[in-house]
């Protein structure tokens, strides 16, 4: 058994200038920003939300901005393979989670848990 939920939004900005986008996106949504010190995630700028909201970031892509969600789960490659039963496929393995795409055509992405409520109200899966 594994579980999963939403975990939020990522929204991804084709720009030289993050913080920039990530002003825009705080002054519009409301919250404040802050960043992970650590380099290998200078492409990020997380939204302050509380603890009982999605999760919300601000991310540098190089492909055209759009917006993407999330999915939390606390097994990865379980959740990977339930989306696929349901006719999602693999597009990329990035550090550590997946980059999915619906049957729609809809990317996404499969991700360790985030929001700190998680345990308490993901969905339980029986594979």
């Amino acid at each position: 058994m594994h579980h999963s939920r939403l975990a939020g939004f990522i929204i991804d900005c084709e720009t030289d200038d993050l913080d920039a986008a990530a002003e825009f996106w705080s002054k519009a949504l409301g919250y404040a920003t802050s960043r992970i010190d650590d380099p290998a995630e200078s492409d990020y700028v997380m939204m302050e939300t509380p603890d009982d909201e999605i999760h919300i970031e601000i991310q540098k892509v190089s492909h055209a901005s759009r917006l993407h969600l999330d999915i939390e789960a606390d097994d990865i490659e379980a959740e990977v393979d339930r989306l696929e039963k349901l006719g999602a496929k693999r597009i990329a393995k990035v550090r550590r989670w997946w980059v999915m795409e619906a049957p729609t055509g809809q990317r996404f992405c499969v991700v360790h848990p985030v929001r700190r409520d998680f345990e308490s109200k993901a969905t339980a899966w029986d594979e």
